[in-house]
């Protein structure tokens, strides 16, 4: 086997990158980062520098790499911003003739008795609120003059004592502090409520515009309704707070974790200075419960007291008063703990030094770190290939080969229409989905009959596998209990083939083997049950996407349309007109003509035609409908065992039965 080169380590690795928005580090051969870039899809960014013909330089950074990393984000627009840290902070050889270096404006409430508000690229530590930094420079100038608009505050870069107001006093827009016509008290009553909208508690001021916006619309002034229609569109996104970036004075970092088997990875984003300069993953193995998982990891994270900032957001554990008490008795710090909910927290901490937050922006952060820390765990097990779990698995089923390729059955149906089989493939633990499959099951269409379906796709799959002398799977994993299993093992035996059968009920993830009605159950932290109960979802997902795409199809595609002569737009005015077909076939030809405006011999053929179709399909559901009555009997069960021998029959003389694969 032939060594890789760095180009292709680096292509499969831009292959592996997940589908979010995230930003992404090119690095050398001394592990200096060259080049930073973001993101909306990480995956189709990375993998175009890999295709087509390309620029001299980006074939230049290429080959000066030796290694990709990225970091995924919850939207582009915290990739933009953590982009631009990362570039400041790095300072990369190929992004200079690409970035200015210039920040993002902020918008700066300054600390004055008479505040006031305008938009800077410059942070000055004078006590001044600053709120941003916003990407979109247009909607910040919007809500700029929005708010000069709605407030009166003043214009003026300085204030000074005047006799006379301005213009904007006469306009409305200014209370005129300079000429002492509005108190301190009053003044700032506005300041406050414009800082409740760009912290995100300006849903009254929402509401307010909205209502306006509403009045100058139904006052036929839809200059003004539109202009504050744009406002409150400036405002909303004004509102939405930004994780990667902030001026909030405090340091913090956000614990995350992220869990597969034994394997756990927690990922820190840690915010210094105001900005998120990158994130931090580790990988640990644990049994512990989830609960003590934090504990135990913060014990080792922060074994040096000086590392701890002033504040630790956490996800929900029942352990948050231990932790806290370790903080502040055992590493003597006053840093505080601050636990995150979706929702305010019912119950509250002894001590009132621990905060519960329920603010969108430590929400979203706390996510971010857990789709990084998830990333990290996919990653583990894509390189591990997943081996201790097969290893159990091999263990707790008796299997005598290591189960390196699993094959996973599941039907779905709605009411017996539309019956799909789904076969997924798993190869050292992971997705194989170029094996993928799905069968369209043709002896059960109409009928609720899970096993005669299971014993249809089992027979078609393995009866090609057989004729086309391919490779077994080393187990086949059904989702269900002892019945399916059974069936499943039948068909196998009459193929002559002896591939190790289990299945896995949803209800208690009891798995099941042929001929044996005791089930195994595995602890919920079993890698082999992990392992099972990956296939089985997968299974489900591939077979259920597949039903709905055809329930899509039959509900889309009209019936009128296989009727002969009759096109798409014939279709359409047919039902518009008779809605169902058996109203068509029922109808008069003098009632066709007219719908269609044809002539009356070909209104009669479209009739007899409609009536021939319509003849058809109530054969068919009749049919259906004495099948599953019959189902059950003596006789059917004589059929079914028939069917199986005949399988294996034409198995060995080998024939091809029903092999095709939608």
């Amino acid at each position: 086997m032939t060594n890789k080169t760095t180009r292709e380590i680096l292509h499969e690795t831009a292959l592996k990158a997940p589908l979010s928005s995230g930003v992404y580090l090119w690095r050398n051969s001394e592990d200096t980062v060259i080049y930073v870039g973001k993101a909306k899809n990480l995956k189709n960014r990375l993998s175009s520098y890999f295709s087509g013909q390309k620029s001299i330089k980006t074939r230049l950074l290429i080959s000066h790499a030796n290694s990709i990393e990225y970091i995924t984000t919850t939207n582009e627009y915290e990739a933009l911003l953590l982009e631009n840290n990362l570039i400041k902070k790095y300072n990369p050889r190929y992004n200079i003739c690409l970035k200015d270096g210039k920040s993002y404006p902020v918008l700066r409430i300054t600390n004055e008795d008479y505040p006031k508000i305008f938009k800077t690229r410059r942070i000055l530590q004078d006590g001044s609120k600053y709120f941003g930094p916003f990407p979109d420079v247009t909607a910040l100038d919007t809500f700029i003059e929005t708010i000069f608009k709605l407030y009166p505050v003043r214009h003026c870069r300085t204030l000074r004592k005047r006799d006379t107001p301005c213009l904007y006093y006469h306009m409305g827009q200014c209370k005129a502090p300079c000429c002492n016509k509005i108190s301190k008290e009053s003044y700032n009553d506005y300041i406050g409520e414009i800082s409740q909208l760009l912290e995100g508690k300006g849903e009254e001021t929402i509401a307010k515009l909205t209502g306006l916006m509403k009045a100058s619309a139904k006052e036929l002034n839809f200059e003004k309704a539109a202009r504050l229609r744009d406002g409150i569109k400036a405002l909303m996104i004004m509102q939405n707070q930004n994780i990667v970036e902030t001026f909030d004075a405090d340091d913090r970092d956000y614990i995350a974790y992220y869990t597969e088997g034994e394997l756990v990875s927690f990922t820190v984003l840690k915010i210094r200075g105001g900005k998120l300069l990158g994130r931090e993953n580790y990988r640990v193995e644990s049994l512990n419960d989830d609960d003590d998982l934090i504990g135990e990891f913060m014990a080792v994270y922060y074994e040096d007291p000086l590392s701890i900032p002033p504040g630790v957001y956490i996800p929900p554990t029942n352990e948050y008063e231990h932790i806290y008490k370790w903080l502040e008795e055992e590493k003597k710090s006053k840093a505080r703990l601050i636990v995150i909910y979706t929702e305010m927290a019912a119950k509250k901490a002894e001590t009132d030094k621990i905060d519960f937050s329920t603010l969108p922006r430590d929400i979203a952060a706390l996510q971010m770190a857990k789709q990084n820390a998830h990333e990290d765990i996919v990653r583990r097990l894509r390189d591990r290939g997943d081996m201790p779990a097969m290893e159990e698995l091999k263990s707790k089923l008796g299997l005598d080969v290591l189960p390196v390729r699993i094959e996973g059955f599941d039907i779905a149906h709605i009411g017996g229409k539309w019956p799909v089989a789904s076969l997924i493939s798993f190869y050292n633990g992971n997705p194989d989905k170029k094996n993928y499959r799905y069968f369209r099951l043709k002896t059960t269409d109409g009928l609720i009959d899970d096993f005669a379906s299971m014993k249809e796709a089992v027979s078609r799959r393995y009866t090609r596998l057989v004729n086309d002398q391919l490779d077994l799977p080393d187990l086949i994993l059904i989702d269900g209990g002892i019945g399916q299993v059974n069936a499943v093992e039948g068909i196998l035996q009459s193929l002559g083939l002896d591939i190790p059968v289990a299945g896995l009920a949803k209800r208690d993830e009891e798995i099941y083997l042929p001929g044996n009605s005791t089930p195994i159950c595995l602890p919920k932290r079993s890698d082999a049950l992990r392992l099972l109960q990956r296939v089985r979802d997968e299974t489900h997902r591939f077979a259920t996407s597949r039903n709905q795409n055809l329930r899509t199809k039959e509900n889309t595609d009209s019936i009128f349309l296989e009727i002969p002569g009759v096109g798409e737009v014939r279709a359409r005015k047919l039902q518009m007109q008779f809605t169902t077909l058996e109203n068509l076939a029922a109808a008069e030809e003098s009632a066709i003509a007219q719908c269609l405006h044809v002539r009356g011999s070909e209104a009669a053929a479209i009739l007899l035609n409609a009536k021939e179709l319509n003849k058809k399909r109530q054969e068919k559901k009749e049919l259906q409908k004495q099948s599953l009555q019959a189902a059950g009997t003596t006789k059917e069960k004589a059929a079914e065992a028939k069917y199986i021998e005949d399988l294996a029959s034409l198995a060995l003389k080998g024939l091809n039965l029903n092999v095709a694969e939608d």
